[in-house]
């Protein structure tokens, strides 16, 4: 594992399309232990799950905004490259490789706006939550909105621990 991985936050406002999360940043962590390990999936999949973080799949990023209002979500990064639009129309776009790993409140709306054809994630939900999913744009965004504030803050970060950066960004 790297010992100190630079960390990005990032807030993003509710553009009346893609709620986000009025009071929890994005964290992207770069340069994780799975850049430098020999199966980055097999890495992100074991770390996140001994931290809590459940029901791991391995696939890419849908190609159109959207969001969850049940549980948060982690995308590790472990295969390519990839352009990521975070925060909705209005939001970000971030460039993300091996080893990088987002970690998204509830709302925070994600899309990729272009990969490699080997792009690859791992994603996980703390406790195995359950993820909807909606597109930005449709739905009741209040009600989604009252889904969002529900949620419950995870115990543990899902490269870290119970000390690691996200117990410190999401307190």
């Amino acid at each position: 594992m790297s010992c100190s991985p630079e960390i990005e936050t990032r807030f993003f406002a509710d553009d009346g399309r893609t709620p986000n999360n009025p009071t929890l940043p994005l964290l992207i962590l770069r340069s994780t232990g799975a850049a430098d390990a020999d199966d980055p999936a097999a890495w992100l999949e074991k770390t996140f799950t001994s931290n809590g973080w459940s029901g791991t799949w391995r696939w890419g990023v849908y190609p159109y905004h959207h969001y969850h209002t049940t549980t948060h979500e982690v995308l590790g990064v472990s295969r390519g490259t990839a352009t990521l639009m975070l925060g909705g129309e209005a939001g970000e776009k971030f460039e993300v490789h091996v080893g990088d790993v987002l970690v998204l409140p509830a709302g925070v709306g994600h899309m990729a706006v272009s990969s490699s054809e080997d792009f690859q994630v791992v994603g996980a939900y703390p406790g195995g939550g359950k993820p909807d999913l909606l597109r930005s744009g449709e739905g009741n965004i209040d009600a989604a909105c009252g889904r969002i504030e529900k949620v419950e803050l995870p115990n543990r970060d899902p490269i870290h621990g119970p000390d690691g950066p996200l117990m410190e960004h999401w307190r």
